[in-house]
């Protein structure tokens, strides 16, 4: 049975579910930042989840990056799956941009979290399940 790590929940809010995995925002106002994790127990790594998985998982992650790119002008995007903290298989999806608080280094250890106030979290939760609710096999939690 699927299990979210603690660690991720406490972190990040649910955006709702595609076919393979579970999108979740980070809850973190400095980037636009989404996280995919596939719905399937011990994994942590990209191979070892099979062949048509990772297609899926592909798919998803390319289709996230291209709707959070343009819906948010990004300038690049920080696509990753690093597991040194959280073992479980996530990907990372950051829009970042030219005057962003870290550009150019990478986000994590740059500077500390800043969590939405409750009412940009409603705002931005919605704008990401609208944006989300254009991929096929997404439903909104």
């Amino acid at each position: 049975m699927f299990e979210l790590d603690q660690r991720l929940s406490n972190d990040t809010v649910t955006v709702g579910e595609l076919n393979l995995s579970r999108v979740l925002m980070m809850n973190d106002c400095q980037y636009p930042w989404v996280i995919l994790v596939p719905r399937i127990s011990g994994i942590t790594e990209i191979h070892q989840l099979s062949e048509e998985q990772r297609k899926l998982l592909s798919e998803e992650s390319n289709q996230a990056a291209q709707l959070i790119a343009k819906e948010f002008g990004a300038d690049k995007m920080n696509i990753a799956a690093l597991g040194n903290v959280v073992s479980q298989l996530h990907i990372h999806h950051i829009a970042r941009f030219k005057d962003d608080i870290a550009w150019p280094a990478p986000v994590w250890g740059a500077h500390p979290v800043k969590p939405y106030s409750q009412t940009e979290l409603q705002i931005i939760s919605l704008r990401m399940k609208n944006l989300f609710s254009q991929m096929k096999g997404f439903s909104a939690q």
